[in-house]
């Protein structure tokens, strides 16, 4: 069995260390605490950025739409003209001779 005895006269010694170490710890944890802190607080300003963004994005949209002189169904059907335009750009295939595209 072992006696506690013989470590009394180290007691003081084992104290610094733990002392020591127990400083130490908690050095680390601070540090870590700050890097979180700063990586979050880069996040925020981030998230911050692109919410100001797509809420301007959104109020020019509303703008549009409620403009009084800008005209939905014009717009749309302009577009379906181009489109229709643009489908008829390019070269046909000969399907009578089987053709194909290389």
């Amino acid at each position: 069995m072992f006696d506690w005895v013989y470590l009394i006269p180290l007691a003081p010694f084992i104290m610094v260390v733990l002392i020591v170490w127990m400083q130490n710890q908690r050095k680390i944890t601070e540090k870590q605490l700050e890097a979180t802190a700063g990586q979050s607080a880069e996040k925020a300003a981030q998230y911050a950025s692109r919410v100001q963004e797509l809420e301007d994005r959104v109020k020019v949209l509303e703008r549009i739409v409620t403009d009084k002189g800008y005209d939905i169904a014009t717009q749309i059907e302009a577009l379906r003209d181009q489109r229709a335009v643009d489908e008829g750009n390019g070269v046909p295939l000969n399907v009578s001779k089987r053709e194909t595209a290389r």
